[in-house]
């Protein structure tokens, strides 16, 4: 893909906004996986909420100077399941960070700027990492995807 002014990055702004939603999801979702570890277990989460956080507002501020309208959070979002103990607290973060996975993988279909890409990557390695430990947590497999963000075969 070119890297130049003449670019149309109208795709690369729309998957970067359908990442902002997910990251928006991610840190909502953080929320219920916190409440539901025990209050000694609760630093991950948080950890991994302000992670979100922090690339939630990178998006807010990058899509803004591009002149897209970013999309804002929704009130609240329907959880995949009941979320009743630390195991189902962490099987809820591994959905969380799969789910951002996905969507970043859709920004690097997208980008059409060197910069979109490196952010991509770089999102993807660390939503893979922390996915590693909470499904450790959870009680799954704990092996690392290759390609993170991809249906598995």
């Amino acid at each position: 893909m070119a890297d130049d002014e003449t670019t149309d990055t109208a795709a690369e702004d729309a998957a970067l906004d359908a990442a902002l939603a997910a990251e928006h999801a991610a840190v909502w979702g953080y929320g219920v996986v916190g409440a539901a570890l025990p209050p000694g277990e609760r630093a991950a989460a948080a950890a991994a909420e302000d992670d979100h956080r922090a690339v939630r507002d990178q998006l807010v501020l990058l899509l803004g100077e591009r002149g897209a309208e970013p999309a804002m959070p929704e009130a609240g979002y329907a959880l995949p399941f009941p979320v009743l103990s630390p195991v189902d607290a962490a099987a809820l973060a591994v959905v969380l960070e799969e789910g951002v996975a996905a969507a970043w993988v859709r920004v690097l279909d997208r980008a059409a700027e060197r910069p979109a890409r490196a952010l991509a990557m770089e999102v993807l390695g660390a939503t893979e990492v922390r996915a590693v430990g909470w499904r450790g947590a959870a009680g799954q497999p704990t092996v690392t995807s290759a390609f993170p963000g991809l249906p598995e075969r």
